[in-house]
């Protein structure tokens, strides 16, 4: 009982260095130089792939549920997004970290696949939180400048357009911008569906930019709160079970929880007009 209490102990102390290094402010802001490259023009394309990534996981939970085992295991074993360097530093760091525990006796020998494997989850979950973040922050960003809550860049793009087409109006009123200000306050400029669809674009863009550094934000506060530990904590148990990830980690479900009420609200605002 000691012995296994002593094994505790030395683990919590590893995760918690490990924890320090990595994810204090220092750690994290050398973290994301990486992210100063191709990474910002892979960031965009890993959050049109984030609706793919949560279909192949929702199918290899539903192929468990049905007793499809290999079809389970191959859609979790399937890597959607694009690896950033980001995410490969990360994935590398851990990955020594993971072996120096295995060298040391504090975790038990793992096959280097189901580690592999375990370390990429890992690393999904923390592109998860960070799309939390920027979620969060647009939200925020929406309610300071326009009173309304905006949980994602579809629900923004219709308030940032009008804002676009009224200040366009203004500027463009024949009779000059006071009396366009004035003419406009009482019949509002209209954004198309056009002007809608690319300032949406254009939003999305700078939103997986800032999804690409928010670590730099979120990292910090989660060191601060012991989720990175937890975190890490939960994965060590998970390898010395020797077992995959089971279902969906709940910040994926968050972050696409998000996606859908920033659809919804966008479509209930359409309907009311």
């Amino acid at each position: 009982m000691a012995e296994t209490a002593d094994l505790e102990a030395a683990r919590r102390r590893a995760v918690e260095g490990f924890v320090r290094t990595r994810y204090g402010l220092r750690g994290t802001l050398r973290l994301h130089r990486e992210a100063l490259g191709f990474d910002l023009l892979r960031a965009p394309v890993n959050v049109a792939l984030a609706p793919v990534f949560l279909l192949s996981r929702l199918g290899a939970w539903l192929c468990g549920k049905a007793g499809l085992s290999g079809a389970a295991r191959w859609l979790s074993a399937r890597r959607i997004f694009l690896t950033s360097d980001l995410a490969r530093l990360l994935n590398d760091d851990l990955t020594a970290f993971l072996q120096a525990l295995e060298a040391e006796g504090l975790l038990s020998r793992t096959p280097p696949e189901t580690l592999r494997r375990a370390v990429a989850d890992y690393t999904e979950t923390r592109n998860a939180v960070a799309e939390l973040t920027t979620s969060l922050l647009v939200l925020t960003f929406g309610v300071a400048m326009f009173g309304a809550a905006t949980p994602g860049v579809i629900s923004l793009a219709g308030p940032v357009a009008e804002l676009r087409a009224q200040s366009r109006a203004i500027e463009d009123f024949a009779l000059g911008s006071g009396l366009g200000r004035l003419w406009n306050g009482w019949f509002p400029a209209e954004p198309t569906a056009l002007q809608i669809l690319v300032t949406g674009i254009l939003l999305t863009v700078a939103a997986s930019l800032v999804t690409a550094f928010a670590g730099i934000l979120a990292d910090p506060v989660q060191r601060w709160t012991g989720i990175h530990r937890r975190r890490l904590m939960r994965l060590l148990a998970r390898l010395d079970r020797q077992a995959d990830a089971s279902g969906l980690a709940r910040e994926h479900l968050l972050a696409r929880g998000g996606d859908m009420a920033d659809a919804v609200l966008t479509l209930w605002r359409s309907l009311r007009g």
